[in-house]
C-alpha cells in the first residue's frame, strides 16, 4: 500500500521544480513578455539591422528612463488599489521648478533638485489628502490634478521651456554621465526599481500594501491604517515623479512644462498593466513592469527605425493596454460587463 501511495504522489511532485523556476523568473506572465520582447527585437532587427546597433540599444535604455520611473511607482500605487493619472503632470511641474530654482539661485543645482523633490512631496500629498479625506475615487481625483498640475506648470513658466541647465556639472552628469558603463538615467531607474522591489517583497510595508489592494476590508480588520498607507503611497508617487522630472530637465537642458511629459501617464499605466498589475489592486511585480517598459521602448524605437508614422505608437500603446486588461479579465474569471455569465 505504501508503494502505491509513493507512486501516485510522484507525478504531482515532479513538476514542482519547474514551477519554482518559473516563479523565480517572475511567473508565466513575465515569460510571455520576454517572448514578446524577443519577437519584437528579431522582427525589427531583420527589417533594419541598425536596430541592433549597440548605440541604438543604449538609446532605447535612456529613452525609457523617464516613463520607466513613473511606471515603477505606478505599480506600487496600483498594487495598493489606487491609480495616479497625474504622474506625468507632476513630472512636468517638477521639471519646470527645478530649472527655475536653478536659474533663480545663480546656477545652484542642488537647490533646483531639492525644489523639485519638494514639489513632488506637496503634489503627492495633495492627491492623497483629496482621496483619503475628500473620499474621492483615485481616478477622478488624479484626473483633476492632472489638469491642475499641468495648468500650474504652464502658468509659472508662461507655457515655455525654462532656463538652461547643461552648463552645470551635476545636470551634465545626470544627462550624459555613466556609471559602470551604464548611462546615469538608466542607473537611477534601476536603483529606484530595486528599492521598490525590496519594499514590496521583503518588508511588512510591502505586504500591507498588497493586503490593502487585495482586500481593504480585511486589511482594516487586521489593524492596518489604510489612510496612512494611501497618503504615503501617493507621496511616494510624487517624489518619484519629481525624480523623473529632474531627469527630464537634465536630458532636455531646460524645464519642460508640458512637451516632455505629455502622455507619460498613459505609458506608465500601460507598462504596469502589461507587467501583470491587476488594475483592481493586490497584484503586480516591479520585474514585470520593467520588462513591459523595455518592450514598449523597443516597440517605439523599432517603429521609428523602420520609418513608421509616429502616430502609430499611440495606437500601439492603446491596443496593448486594452489587450492587457482583457487578458486580466479572462484570467480572473469575472463576469464581463453587459454579457451573460
Amino acid at each position: 500500500m505504501t508503494q502505491v501511495d509513493v507512486t501516485t504522489a510522484a507525478p504531482d511532485a515532479a513538476p514542482a521544480p519547474r514551477r519554482r523556476l518559473i516563479d523565480r523568473i517572475g511567473g508565466p506572465g513575465n515569460l510571455s513578455l520576454i517572448g514578446a520582447l524577443v519577437v519584437v527585437v528579431a522582427v525589427f532587427g531583420a527589417i533594419n539591422p541598425g536596430f541592433l546597433d549597440p548605440a541604438n540599444l543604449a538609446g532605447i535604455g535612456e529613452a525609457v528612463t523617464v516613463f520607466g520611473l513613473l511606471a515603477v511607482v505606478q505599480t506600487v500605487v496600483i498594487i495598493c488599489g489606487g491609480l495616479d493619472i497625474s504622474v506625468g503632470s507632476q513630472a512636468g511641474i517638477a521639471s519646470v521648478v527645478s530649472a527655475m530654482a536653478f536659474t533663480a539661485t545663480g546656477g545652484n543645482a542642488f537647490v533646483g533638485v531639492l525644489a523639485a523633490l519638494g514639489v513632488g512631496v506637496v503634489a503627492g500629498l495633495v492627491n492623497g489628502l483629496i482621496i483619503v479625506y475628500g473620499r474621492v475615487n483615485p481616478v477622478i481625483a488624479t484626473l483633476a490634478t492632472l489638469a491642475a498640475y499641468k495648468g500650474i506648470a504652464q502658468l509659472i513658466s508662461g507655457g515655455k521651456a525654462q532656463g538652461f541647465v547643461l552648463d552645470n556639472d551635476l545636470f551634465i552628469f545626470l544627462a550624459r554621465g555613466k556609471v559602470a558603463g551604464l548611462p546615469v538615467p538608466v542607473v537611477v531607474l534601476v536603483l529606484v526599481a530595486l528599492a521598490m522591489h525590496f519594499l514590496l517583497k521583503y518588508t511588512d510595508i510591502g505586504r500591507n500594501v498588497y493586503a490593502i489592494g487585495g482586500n481593504d476590508t480585511a486589511a482594516r480588520l487586521a489593524g492596518i491604517n489604510i489612510n496612512k498607507y494611501l497618503l504615503a503611497v501617493f507621496v511616494l508617487a510624487g517624489v518619484v515623479s519629481a525624480v523623473a522630472g529632474i531627469i527630464l530637465t537634465a536630458r532636455t537642458g531646460s524645464g519642460q512644462p508640458v512637451s516632455g511629459s505629455e502622455g507619460l501617464e498613459l505609458k506608465a499605466i500601460t507598462a504596469a498593466a502589461l507587467g501583470g498589475c491587476a488594475l483592481k489592486g493586490g497584484k503586480g511585480t516591479i520585474g514585470g513592469t520593467l520588462l513591459a517598459v523595455v518592450l514598449l521602448g523597443a516597440l517605439d524605437n523599432g517603429l521609428n527605425v523602420v520609418g513608421v508614422n509616429t502616430f502609430w505608437q499611440n495606437v500601439a500603446q492603446g491596443s496593448l493596454l486594452v489587450a492587457a486588461v482583457v487578458i486580466q479579465q479572462r484570467r480572473s474569471g469575472e463576469r464581463a460587463v453587459g454579457l451573460p455569465t
